[in-house]
């Protein structure tokens, strides 16, 4: 059943659902998934919460799907196993295209304690994508995995920083973040 916005326009049932996930989005990234209520994304998405429990079963379903199409955003632009130092121009891109879904994948997510698991996970897939990568750079395991677990969380941080003084030079941010990405791969490659 398709439901009428206030403008009189019927929305499908997959538009209605982006609808509220981008309201979603914005809002868990302002107050954060316990001061955010329903009523409160129900407003942002300019729906009632009857529709919003037509879509989702609770706000912790809502709260997961946002991660996930947060998630799915980041892996279409940089692609699922592929990341490498080339990466970081896509990761920027995905970034400023989303910035609420990348804070809250990256920032927010990980401090929520009913989603710290999934972050968890999230992580350690990231982790294990970088290790991949790095392993036949650094000859020494555990200097390959000090630069798995740093260099994704270093970019991330980067990225958050460059959000938060309001995206400069988008081309400049990625060449400095592969900079400091590569000096951390060079100290694990030197110390190996």
């Amino acid at each position: 059943m398709q439901t009428v916005p206030s403008g009189g326009q019927r929305l499908r049932r997959a538009q209605r659902r982006e609808q509220i996930l981008a309201a979603a989005t914005e809002a868990f990234a302002r107050a954060g998934f316990a001061r955010t209520s329903l009523d409160d994304v129900a407003a942002a998405a300019g729906v009632s919460r009857v529709i919003l429990y037509r879509h989702f079963a609770s706000k912790a379903d809502l709260y997961r799907a946002v991660l996930e199409r947060a998630r799915q955003r980041l892996v279409t632009a940089i692609g699922e196993d592929h990341y490498t130092l080339a990466s970081v121009d896509a990761l920027v891109a995905a970034a400023a295209e989303d910035p609420a879904g990348f804070r809250l994948l990256f920032h927010h997510a990980a401090r929520e304690p009913e989603f710290r698991e999934e972050m968890d996970r999230f992580r350690a897939d990231m982790v294990a994508v970088a290790y991949r990568h790095l392993v036949d750079t650094i000859p020494d395991q555990p200097w390959a995995e000090w630069a798995a677990r740093l260099t994704p969380m270093v970019a991330a941080e980067a990225i958050i920083a460059w959000l938060d003084v309001g995206q400069p030079d988008r081309d400049r941010a990625g060449a400095r973040i592969r900079e400091v990405l590569a000096a951390v791969v060079g100290t694990a490659r030197a110390s190996s």
